[in-house]
């Protein structure tokens, strides 16, 4: 995988506003053509219509990123109008029944799993198979959060799960990938969006000085994609517990890796080709 990607051609979900938008607006301004997806209506358009006026080329694509089927010929017509598809950035997500969990209607939290994480899911599944056969160098970036790494915001129960699903499936898919295509998470902390209540969100970080920030990691094919330094305490807080539990009841021997599922197919692959 090249260290530097050269991005032509880029499709963004979740473009018509937020971290999307002004992500949209870095490449766009770097020489980028734009595809747009999110769903119909004035706001994608105008988003569209913002763009433009900056001299930055870019097309909409009314998609639920729910529905595979939309995501399927989303994929089809960012090939189709821009030729080449080098950064595939799946974004989309709205935010989450709030509450103890024992409170939140069930079905409210599938459905918030349909786009938060399924929508993640079908980009990924719709692209990356077109990437692959396209040959050159191409990235896809999942939008996770810090929510993915430990639970930033108290009775958040779906977002939180949907979000440290999408890390998980995010390094799995690493794995599926060809080498030519890289696999990464964007991790945003508190960004000014307006997927929360404005009251709240106004103490983010803004949405330009985030994807200032961000892109720049994008194009070097980072794994993980970040910007909040604060991030890393409370990321402790959790791998921190993690060590002094494995230390108190797990503690390592020589050997231990007697049931690291990685080690024993490693062993098994090298039995297999002596």
């Amino acid at each position: 995988m090249s260290a530097s990607l050269a991005v032509s051609g880029a499709v963004i979900t979740g473009g018509a506003s937020g971290i999307g938008l002004a992500v949209a607006r870095e490449l766009g301004l770097g020489g980028a053509r734009i595809m747009l997806a999110d769903l119909p209506g004035e706001r994608l358009e105008a988003a569209c219509a913002a763009l433009a006026a900056e001299g930055v080329e870019a097309l909409a694509q009314p998609c639920d990123v729910s529905n595979l089927d939309q995501v399927e010929v989303l994929a089809d017509s960012a090939f189709a109008k821009l030729g080449r598809v080098d950064l595939v950035f799946n974004n989309a997500g709205v935010s989450g029944p709030r509450g103890r969990l024992w409170e939140v209607d069930p079905s409210e939290a599938k459905a918030h799993f349909e786009t938060n994480f399924w929508g993640v899911w079908n980009g990924c599944r719709a692209f990356a198979p077109r990437l692959a056969s396209q040959q050159s160098p191409s990235a896809i970036y999942n939008t996770g959060s810090e929510n993915s790494l430990f639970c930033a915001v108290p009775r958040t129960a779906a977002y939180i799960a949907a979000k440290h699903a999408v890390l998980g499936m995010t390094e799995s898919l690493r794995e599926d990938l060809p080498l030519h295509v890289h696999a990464g998470l964007v991790i945003p902390g508190w960004v000014y969006t307006a997927i929360g209540a404005d009251a709240a969100m106004r103490h983010g970080m803004a949405t330009d000085r985030f994807a200032a920030i961000i892109v720049p990691q994008m194009l070097a094919c980072e794994r993980f994609v970040v910007g909040h330094a604060y991030n890393v305490v409370r990321i402790a807080e959790r791998s921190d517990a993690l060590a002094d539990a494995y230390a108190r009841h797990a503690p390592r021997y020589d050997g231990d890796d007697e049931y690291d599922v990685r080690s024993v197919i490693e062993r098994m692959r090298q039995a297999r080709a002596n």
